[in-house]
């Protein structure tokens, strides 16, 4: 940063604006014998991420250096406020995201879905710290399964079969930790079959994750449900090292006063999310599509014609 502050005290001093920016771009180079790298437009984003992080506190510069300068760079074009850059800059340090992959999360609006969103869940209630706080780090509001090529409209095996189809998209969308077990994870309890939707193992909370699909929105019976289900893991599959199993209801949508009654006195580790799929056009393409009926009458003209023709 002591680079962007010479360039800013320099313009302030001088005043000559974007000027100051290119007599230092050569002097540095003639100086340095060469050396590549201050170009006029890297010193000025350069200066851009000194204004950027200009007031906040003094370890500031230490953390942000620690990432490459391309994830810097990336991180001050996207984002617009230094707290939630620097959110960014210490998820990037902390899952060693590449520079591709942290533009992914910034797309699709990783800090909003899992910092800024309130949650629905029952960890801190149903578990020990500091397993309930990173329980609830884990979750996010909504997942965005902008992988799939699915409508609205598709059925929740449908949903299912797709994200084990693109497990690696979805592990990256679920976050750091996750290892899968397996879809339509089968338990025998009293003699009778059930089936857990999407199982996996968390590697940093050392227990089992349960996901419940629902196509719909939330409803009070689904709770109960996924309460059994983990009841049954802790009994048959959990080990004695391992912490209580975790259940994620991932549904299309949520009252979140319901969500919340739902979940008070449920026995387990319940968290609700909604998730959103990819499948829906834009407004604007949707406009300029025909209608199911324009082409119906169109395809009913053709057939006319080549009628006539026969």
């Amino acid at each position: 940063m002591g680079l962007g502050r010479l360039i800013t005290e320099k313009q302030q001093a001088s005043g000559w604006g974007d000027a100051v920016i290119d007599q230092i771009a050569h002097d540095l180079t003639q100086e340095l014998g060469g050396v590549k790298g201050f170009s006029r437009r890297n010193l000025y984003r350069i200066k851009q991420w000194y204004s950027f992080y200009a007031d906040q506190d003094d370890f500031v510069p230490q953390l942000v250096a620690q990432i490459p300068w391309g994830h810097n760079a990336l991180i001050v074009e996207k984002i617009k406020a230094p707290e939630q850059a620097l959110w960014y800059v210490s998820k990037t340090l902390e899952n060693n995201w590449s520079r591709h992959v942290l533009s992914l999360q910034i797309e699709n609006r990783l800090y909003e879905r899992q910092a800024a969103q309130p949650k629905i869940d029952n960890f801190a209630e149903r578990l020990p710290a500091p397993n309930s706080d990173l329980a609830k780090e884990t979750l996010k509001d909504p997942y965005v399964f902008d992988f799939l090529d699915l409508g609205e409209e598709a059925h929740e095996r449908e949903v299912e079969q797709a994200l084990v189809d693109h497990i690696t998209r979805f592990m990256l969308e679920l976050g750091k930790g996750f290892a899968f077990v397996g879809k339509q994870y089968h338990l025998e309890v009293g003699g009778d079959d059930f089936y857990i939707d999407l199982l996996f193992y968390h590697l940093k909370l050392h227990c089992y994750v349960a996901i419940e699909l629902k196509n719909g929105p939330f409803r009070p019976e689904y709770a109960g449900k996924l309460n059994f289900y983990l009841t049954a893991l802790d009994e048959q599959v959990k080990m004695a090292e391992d912490t209580p199993s975790i259940g994620l209801i991932l549904c299309k949508d949520r009252n979140n006063v319901v969500a919340e009654y739902s979940l008070r006195d449920v026995g387990k580790p319940i968290g609700i999310s909604r998730y959103e799929l990819a499948g829906t056009l834009p407004e604007e393409l949707k406009a300029n599509l025909p209608t199911v009926e324009e082409v119906e009458a169109e395809f009913g003209r053709n057939r006319a014609g080549e009628d006539d023709r026969q």
